[in-house]
This record gives structure tokens, sequence and C-alpha cells, in this order.
């Protein structure tokens, strides 16, 4: 089967990753190599406090990477990314080839954004929304919650 591109965000125990960022991120490419797969870029997206509690954690790294894999193969990294204490949770997003060239130099370039954003679109996020904000967390079924914010406060 032909290898997919993917997005994997992974979100990090900050804790660990601030006394170790390059062992701790590290492991990151050795699991998708491991797994058969090809890093095209991995970085940290950013670091910030989480809207609910992950395995007793406030605050979490999130670490983004593009990759191409086997899709058969997905299924064993899940897996290995869940027997990793350091990697709270992980999400994969399946790349559409057609954007895959777009999406990687904006993250090389470290602006990373919705896919309107890295399309071209003039302003991709809804009103009101700043545009460095992250999800607050990203489950490791693809479920996300995120934070809501009152103005008032």
């Amino acid at each position: 089967m032909a290898e997919t591109v993917y997005e994997g965000m992974f979100l990090l125990d900050s804790n660990r990753y601030g006394r170790d960022p390059d062992g701790v991120a590290g492991q990151i490419p050795t699991l998708i190599r491991e797994a058969g797969g090809e890093i095209l870029v991995s970085r940290l997206w950013e670091e910030r406090r989480l809207a609910y509690e992950i395995k007793g954690r406030r605050k979490g790294a999130y670490w983004l990477t593009y990759f191409r894999i086997d899709p058969e193969k997905l299924v064993d990294l899940k897996r290995q990314c869940r027997l990793r204490d350091s990697i709270l949770r992980v999400l994969f997003v399946k790349i559409d080839s057609r954007i895959v060239d777009t999406l990687v130099e904006h993250a090389q370039a470290g602006q990373i954004g919705s896919f309107h954003e890295a399309a071209g679109a003039k302003d991709a996020r809804p009103p009101g929304r700043p545009a460095r904000e992250a999800p607050a967390a990203v489950g490791a079924e693809g479920d996300d919650e995120t934070e809501s914010h009152d103005a008032s406060d």
C-alpha cells in the first residue's frame, strides 16, 4: 500500500520536556522511524496550560510532526505512543496530498496555523480568536476539548 502523509500532534508532559527537551521530543521521530515512517518536519508548537488535568498534569508541550507512513502501520504507532509516559495524548490527521508541500513549508518556517491560513486565506480565524491560540487538549482518540473564556473576566 502507498504511504500517506499525516500530521501528528503530540501532547507531551511539560515537566519531563522541561528537564530533557531533546530526550522527550527525540522519542517522537524514533517511534515514527521504528514503525516504518519518514519524518518530513518535526518541531515544538508551543507550551501552554491545559483546560483540564491529563494524567495529573496541568501544563503540556504541543509537538507538531508531519510524517509519511503506511496507513496499516499507524495502529502500531498509536499503541507505541500510548506506552510512553512522556506522551500524554496524540492525534493523527491524514493530510490531503494536494496541500502536503504547503503545510510542510509553513511548519519548517514556524508559521503553524489552520489549513486555510496555510492555503492562503486572508483570515481563517473565527472573529475574536487570537492568531496563536492552540487547542487546550488533544484527545487520544481524536476528541478535543477547548477552554472557554469569558470576555468579562
